[in-house]
């Protein structure tokens, strides 16, 4: 194993006049990407006085100053934070309370959000020059130092941080066993940097020779994303299952340019599957799985092109150095056929929680049987493995979900909702919408006998992110329970998605 540093570096030394990353019309070579970077991380040692194991809040919009602002954090040693720029002030707050932050690279108009916290506050130098001599290297960075920080929902109502080794993210895209990735490709991204398939979209390019294209820092439309695909000539692409869905609905066609494209953060739908292998038998088709506790992806399955799916679309075999075990409730190896908890180990698990030892001891365990793997990672996914090794996935056996590839702990938003004055009880969950569409929703027990949603919805917005905010709002005169005195929540009333009061 090797840094992420080492990797990239090794490519710009290799291609040094090959594009690494495009936006629209401007390029930027591996060799003015690593000059860059080593002007960013010159900047927080000498700027910020960051040093080795530092956190740096980076609050950027997608652009190849982003890029390079991240490698420029893992060129000085440091662990990058991802902070969304639209995010709550609260959230934000709580994320630099938890994480320790050293310094914030951030726009310049965005300085003065940042001031109240007393932190260094530093905007990412501009393009050096060609002709200016490269930086020399700040710091040594092994494998095993940690490369980020990435916040996700917490079932006590605080998130939690997942804390990412370099060896995690080049195990991720090295020689992957589950997609070919090399020069010539073209790479999309279009994640938000705060969800781990970011880790995909940009190291995947970067460590490989490939070209980074960099989709407009706004959200991208399904009408739009079939146009950016052909004209930026892009060969690989990640979308979550809904986008993935969302695509084929509106531009099938879209995906006709690309050798591969992967799908995942929920379930995939076989007769979408179907409807894009017929439309563009060339395409090639990954379901990619994995929590992000264990770097984005941990099993993957290639869709054969005649491939018989039946119900659902399994999700494959483990990635290179991966080691995955469908156990019962003790912990022990179940056979083939035999439906259990999913648990991760290898190359790609975490290194836990951010100062949560309680959570870390809980969901990354030794294995109570004889394993080269080591710790592994208690998913809470139900599984069982084919006879010929495949996996397929059964759902949850808590009641976590994942919304358009984000994981969603209803305890925490719960949480929120009852603290506002007005709320006496609260329940979220997934419900499909009249159009098949699944949504957020969350049942409201009120003080008062009207709910005022928008006021509800403004209350959440300064709390949470974006992907937490309820597509509707149902109010109740109580939340059902079971006998056992837990809100009952497959008893909870679906909403009437055709009622415009529900969303207002």
């Amino acid at each position: 194993m090797t840094s992420v540093v080492a990797a990239f570096r090794r490519r710009a030394a290799e291609a040094p006049d090959t594009v690494a990353v495009s936006a629209g019309d401007d390029r930027l070579t591996y060799a003015e990407l690593d000059r860059w970077a080593r002007e960013v991380s010159r900047e927080l040692a000498d700027g910020a006085g960051a040093a080795p194991g530092d956190r740096i809040a980076v609050c950027l919009e997608r652009s190849p100053g982003l890029v390079a602002a991240l490698l420029g954090v893992l060129g000085a040693g440091a662990a990058f934070v991802p902070v969304g720029p639209d995010d709550p002030d609260a959230r934000v707050a709580e994320v630099f309370a938890d994480a320790e932050i050293r310094a914030v690279l951030c726009e310049p108009d965005a300085a003065g959000r940042f001031a109240p916290y007393g932190l260094p506050v530093l905007r990412v130098p501009d393009r050096p020059a060609a002709d200016r001599p490269v930086p020399e290297a700040t710091a040594a960075v092994a494998p095993d130092d940690l490369a980020y920080l990435m916040y996700t929902s917490g079932s006590t109502g605080r998130p939690k941080a997942v804390m990412v080794e370099h060896r995690n993210i080049t195990n991720l895209v090295t020689d992957p066993n589950y997609v070919e990735l090399g020069p010539g490709d073209r790479i999309l991204q279009l994640a938000p940097v705060a969800f781990d398939a970011a880790t995909f979209e940009i190291w995947g390019a970067l460590l490989n020779g490939a070209r980074l294209v960099l989709a407009p820092p706004r959200q991208i439309q399904a009408e739009e994303l079939g146009a950016l695909l052909r004209d930026e000539g892009i060969t690989v692409l990640w979308l979550t299952a809904a986008l993935f869905h969302r695509q084929i609905d509106v531009d099938v066609k879209a995906f006709s340019g690309l050798r591969t494209v992967l799908a995942g953060g929920d379930v995939l739908s076989v007769p979408h599957i179907r409807e894009l292998r017929e439309a563009v038998p060339g395409c090639g088709i990954v379901n990619g799985y994995g929590p992000t506790e264990t770097t984005t992806f941990a099993v993957c399955h290639r869709i054969g092109a005649r491939e018989d799916l039946g119900h659902a679309v399994p999700i494959g075999t483990p990635l290179q150095n991966v080691d995955v075990r469908i156990v019962d409730g003790s912990g022990m190896p179940l056979p083939d056929g035999t439906p259990g908890e999913l648990w991760i180990g290898g190359a790609g698990v975490s290194r836990g929680y951010w100062r949560r030892p309680d959570l870390t001891g809980k969901a990354f365990v030794t294995a109570p049987w004889d394993s080269a793997a080591g710790r592994f990672y208690r998913s809470g996914d139900l599984a069982r493995r084919r006879p010929d090794g495949v996996l397929e996935f059964l759902g949850r056996d808590d009641d976590q979900f994942k919304l358009r590839g984000f994981r969603i702990e209803p305890g925490e938003l719960e949480s929120v909702l009852t603290g506002h004055p007005q709320v006496r009880g609260a329940a979220a969950g997934v419900r499909e919408n009249h159009l098949g569409d699944r949504r957020l929703v969350a049942w409201v027990v009120p003080e008062a006998d009207v709910l005022d949603r928008r006021a509800l919805r403004a209350y959440l917005r300064a709390r949470v992110p974006e992907h937490m905010i309820p597509a509707a709002f149902v109010a109740l005169p109580e939340l059902p329970i079971t006998g056992n005195g837990k809100t009952d929540r497959k008893a909870l009333p679906a909403p009437d998605w055709t009622s415009k009061s529900i969303y207002v």
